[in-house]
């Protein structure tokens, strides 16, 4: 087994991958953003990680990568995001909090002048993670007129501080990834669900291509503060699901997001990601085209419909893929050598595209993994890294 890779070996991995160079040896990036904050709000840290107080604690500990755009994030809150501050003029936000038992409940609200929209989340302290109780596109009258209002003067201010402050935590270790972007098509479903995303799409097309033509400008400007400030990869969060995303969908309503702000990205010397999760056969040829760098968090069969290594040859030559683990492996291996099995299986077929492929988790960690899990992975992707 090869010894834990330096700090300086780390991110110099991360930076050959972002170039499609092979590099010194495989990236393991793994994201423990759920597990690690289930584990330490319920007591449940073993003891030789119970000094870690963070995720990147934990990264560090395992002698692991940094690639991540959770690192920054409070879960107890947002799915993403924590660098930028939305903002709006002639719009009030407020935001409150209150505590069910030990769930947390936010209600945001938008008073807008052409009316008041709010939505409700709520934080599951049982299982950490947020779940969408109401949208602000809830069918109530005067929503659409509101909701025109919000869209058409919301944008986001971007903070180089905050960026570098993380950057600089992480350090050599790795690098971050700014997840603060979402597509228009991505609005829909944050402002209303995806169900009824597809209904306000087809009953007001052309209301709809005002929103999401305001929204991507809003998205655009917010690129060119991030790169402006130094970032190198930023990612969009869109859960790029074939079964809310269909080719027709993304060609009519994203494809211009991700072109647009992928070359803004190659012209400053950045990446630009899209965070994806769910049935990917049918529109990876598609975002391929479009000059997006990479996927994140690519799922395989049972959770998607493509392995790994065939999605990489689908993705073309320049497609960068992370992945490879899920909550399927690490809730059902019991042994060392389950892990290792599966691992040597999956590396072997996956090293004609080493130069573009980081071993991670498909979409998140299990709050269901056992602690030994964890550490049987680490143990096999430094036995069968080269």
């Amino acid at each position: 087994m090869r010894p834990i890779p330096s700090a300086d070996n780390r991110r110099a991995c991360v930076e050959a991958v972002l170039r499609r160079q092979p590099p010194p040896r495989l990236v393991y990036a793994p994201n423990y953003w759920q597990w690690f904050t289930h584990q330490r709000n319920h007591g449940l840290l073993p003891p030789e990680v119970a000094h870690c107080s963070t995720q990147l604690d934990l990264i560090r500990h395992l002698g692991l990568d940094v690639f991540s755009r959770n690192l920054y994030c409070d879960q107890h809150t947002r799915w993403f995001g924590g660098l930028a501050d939305e903002v709006g003029d002639d719009v009030e936000k407020h935001e409150e909090v209150r505590f069910e038992g030990r769930d947390r409940v936010i209600t945001r609200t938008y008073r807008t002048p052409r009316g008041t929209l709010a939505e409700r989340q709520r934080h599951v302290f049982a299982e950490t993670t947020l779940v969408q109780e109401s949208f602000l596109l809830d069918g109530s009258p005067g929503a659409l007129d509101a909701f025109d209002a919000l869209v058409q003067t919301r944008r986001w201010n971007f903070e180089p501080a905050r960026f570098r402050h993380w950057q600089e935590l992480v350090g050599a270790d790795g690098i971050v990834n700014a997840g603060e972007l979402f597509s228009p098509l991505k609005l829909l479903h944050l402002a209303a669900g995806a169900d009824q995303a597809v209904f306000l799409l087809e009953d007001y097309p052309e209301r709809c291509r005002e929103w999401l033509a305001l929204h991507e400008a809003a998205q655009l400007d917010l690129v060119r503060q991030m790169l402006a400030a130094g970032v190198r990869a930023m990612i969009s969060m869109d859960n790029l699901d074939a079964a809310f995303h269909p080719p027709r969908y993304v060609e009519q309503y994203s494809a211009g997001f991700y072109e647009r702000a992928s070359r803004l990205c190659h012209e400053a010397g950045a990446v630009f990601f899209i965070h994806a999760c769910g049935r990917q056969r049918p529109i990876l040829p598609l975002i391929a085209s479009l000059g997006v760098d990479g996927l994140e968090g690519v799922a395989y069969p049972t959770l998607g419909d493509i392995e790994l290594d065939d999605a990489m040859r689908l993705a073309g030559e320049r497609l960068i893929v992370t992945g490879g683990i899920s909550a399927l492996e690490t809730e059902r291996f019991r042994s060392a050598d389950e892990v290792r099995r599966y691992v040597e299986n999956l590396l072997r077929r996956l090293a004609p595209f080493r130069h573009r492929f980081m071993l991670s988790a498909s979409c998140n960690t299990s709050i269901r993994t056992p602690w030994p899990v964890l550490q049987w992975f680490r143990d096999a992707w430094r036995e069968f890294d080269g």
